[in-house]
């Protein structure tokens, strides 16, 4: 099991930015794919974007294309998402996540999934 500890989170105004880190301790992060989550209030737990172990694969959910990027370090073992033109409809507790493997979609499987604790974003009018 990895350990994972996000940070970098807070309030910042309508199109603005923001860089979440997660830090991996525990066994060794590599060989993990690693990836983002958030949870609105009121809503589902949805995907973010996820990166392959060697940082050489990046997938993200559609409508976050173009304006977050994820990236990895793994000599610092932190994975970064880099948020731009920052929306108010992406306040959330954002999560970090681990495995071995992603789904075919490039994915990760929530229920097999490593997790942080959580860092909130919110992001004013």
């Amino acid at each position: 099991q990895v350990q994972l500890v996000e940070s970098g989170g807070g309030l910042v105004q309508a199109g603005g930015s923001l860089r979440l880190s997660c830090v991996a301790s525990g066994r060794t992060f590599s060989g993990y794919s690693a990836g983002w989550f958030r949870q609105a209030p009121g809503k589902e737990r949805e995907f973010v974007a996820s990166v392959t172990w060697t940082g050489g694969s990046t997938y993200y959910a559609d409508s976050l294309k173009g304006r977050f990027i994820i990236s990895r370090d793994n000599a610092k073992n932190t994975v970064y998402l880099q948020m731009n033109s920052l929306k108010p409809e992406d306040t959330a507790i954002y999560f970090c996540a681990a495995d071995r493997r992603l789904m075919s979609t490039g994915r990760l499987e929530p229920s097999r999934a490593d997790w942080g604790q959580g860092t909130q974003v919110t992001v004013s009018s």
